[in-house]
């Protein structure tokens, strides 16, 4: 065993050991600058596991100077510690709650960036959705304000309807309304999802139902942006000839014509009318798609079917996520394509409803409670779809985004 004391006046250490008795060791002295320095240089945490351990490993060997000691690397500690300051923790892991952000979730990308990258995501899923949102459009609309039996249905269901649609307005007409879909898409989503991952990255989401609140506020501020896209897109897939029609015909020539049509007619504030209803359909469908999401991604990581970062991951998480947005969110999606699509008298009002709550009332006096279900099934269709590939889409965008720029620091 041995005692370490240290010289004053030459700065040098001696080691004396006792050869007849054992004796325990002594709490190793140093000076004040000494564990500054050991502070500075990221051993100190070093050099206390080593006291706590009780000097098991060698501490020092004869004639070994102060200076030295302060210089020895950390990967080779003279008192026998870990290189690194990180102990491994004794304490389980504790799962996150329901609205928990998932434990694999991605760095912080660049806002701006992370915005566009919802954008593209949900612009690449609406290509392959749009011909169901033109069907869901339709069914939501057939027998608007009637009793059920007392009116034709043209659409019986959705490969029915999108046959009839195919058959009728041709090939182009199962695209309808693409080029401003994609816009809105673009629009709404890319705040949606942009500002949904900043508050991820503020930490607001680590709080108990922080996710949930996160992506109802978002969805919100997306939906109020970009409302003037979706009343466009509404008109344009409602309107069709008129053997197979539905709701009010709004008769536009296109996308650019609908904006100034509806801008000459009503102001600037015309092109907002309906808005009422699509931020409560938006804030509870993003709520419920963005909490699912992450809770969905979070429980299939710590089931360990797949590497967190794995994309099927993703997918059976945005399958999981797609069918709760499409039983929460389609009595909301019915009044907002109702609102959306309703003609206007002389005073820009209404003529069938004067806002959200009056329609919800009117359409289950009329049509029932089930009329707020209308469409469920060409809902259930596009909607899942489209929360798998775009949440598949913008997990697998942010993923190489952050793999390019960690290879980009590392070159």
């Amino acid at each position: 065993m041995f005692t370490m004391l240290e010289g004053k006046k030459n700065g040098s250490e001696q080691l004396h050991s006792g050869s007849s008795s054992v004796q325990s060791p002594n709490p190793v002295t140093r000076s004040e600058a000494d564990e500054n320095h050991l502070r500075r240089t990221g051993r100190w945490c070093s050099v206390m596991q080593g006291s706590v351990q009780g000097h098991r490993a060698e501490i020092t060997r004869p004639g070994m100077t102060s200076a030295q000691l302060l210089e020895t690397s950390s990967s080779q500690s003279v008192f026998g510690a870990q290189p690194s300051c990180r102990m491994a923790s004794t304490v389980p892991a504790v799962p996150s709650g329901v609205f928990a952000p998932s434990p694999s979730s991605l760095p912080m990308v660049w806002p701006p960036l992370d915005f566009a990258l919802g954008a593209l995501a949900c612009c690449a899923a609406c290509v392959f959705t749009n011909p169901l949102e033109v069907v869901k459009t339709r069914l939501q609309l057939q027998g608007e304000l009637c009793a059920r039996g007392s009116y034709q249905k043209h659409y019986r269901g959705v490969l029915q309807a999108l046959w009839v649609v195919g058959r009728t307005d041709g090939l182009r007409g199962l695209q309808k309304g693409l080029s401003v879909g994609l816009m809105y898409q673009g629009v709404m989503n890319g705040v949606r999802l942009g500002s949904y991952s900043y508050c991820e990255a503020l930490g607001i989401t680590s709080f108990h139902g922080g996710s949930l609140l996160s992506g109802a506020g978002a969805g919100a501020l997306g939906a109020l942006i970009a409302s003037p896209a979706y009343l466009v897109k509404t008109h344009l897939q409602a309107q069709t000839v008129k053997t197979i029609a539905v709701g009010h015909q709004h008769n536009h020539l296109g996308v650019s014509d609908a904006f100034v049509t509806i801008y000459r007619r009503e102001g600037l504030i015309g092109l907002w009318r309906g808005v009422n209803g699509a931020v409560p359909r938006v804030m509870v469908g993003s709520a419920a798609q963005l909490a699912t999401f992450t809770s969905a991604k979070d429980w299939v990581s710590r089931v360990q079917w797949f590497a967190p970062n794995h994309w099927l991951t993703a997918l059976i998480a945005a399958m999981m996520s797609g069918v709760v947005v499409a039983f929460t969110m389609t009595p909301f999606d019915v009044i907002s394509t109702r609102l959306y699509n309703q003609p206007v008298d002389e005073c820009r009002r209404g003529r069938l409803y004067r806002g959200f709550s009056d329609c919800m009332l009117k359409v289950c006096q009329t049509e029932g409670l089930m009329g707020l279900y209308k469409g469920m099934g060409p809902v259930f269709l596009r909607l899942a779809p489209h929360t798998v590939l775009s949440m598949l889409f913008w997990d697998l965008l942010r993923q190489q985004t952050v793999k390019e720029k960690h290879r980009q620091q590392c070159s």
